[in-house]
């Protein structure tokens, strides 16, 4: 799904809710946006890094999941096939935001950042 260029976020914390926005956006068959269930398969965190123009530059994942080990790639595909982000240029850097991603029994992902809204 192709979405429209995003708007330069003002923010690291307005980069981290657009981010978050977008993924869903992006993905509305394997995302949710419905309270996150009590018991989770999978709970990935993942550290995006961008380039100036907002794409994404490095991936780093800082935790993996003991279960629903399939979780981390598809959030990490996520993140790639939802970009760009916005251009961050006029941000402080370093570029970077810190995403959990709360996995369903069905595979399907609701960034933390929307479950804090």
């Amino acid at each position: 799904m192709q979405l429209p260029e995003p708007a330069a976020p003002r923010s690291l914390e307005e980069l981290q809710r657009q981010f978050a926005r977008r993924l869903v956006q992006s993905h509305p068959d394997t995302s949710y946006l419905s309270r996150a269930p009590e018991r989770l398969l999978a709970i990935p965190v993942i550290e995006v890094e961008f380039n100036a123009d907002g794409s994404v530059r490095n991936l780093v994942v800082l935790r993996r999941p003991s279960t629903g080990s399939e979780a981390t790639t598809l959030a990490v595909d996520a993140i790639r096939r939802a970009g760009p982000f916005g251009s961050v240029a006029r941000l402080p850097k370093p570029w970077k935001i810190v995403e959990a991603f709360l996995f369903d029994d069905d595979l399907r992902f609701k960034p933390r950042t929307l479950d804090l809204e």
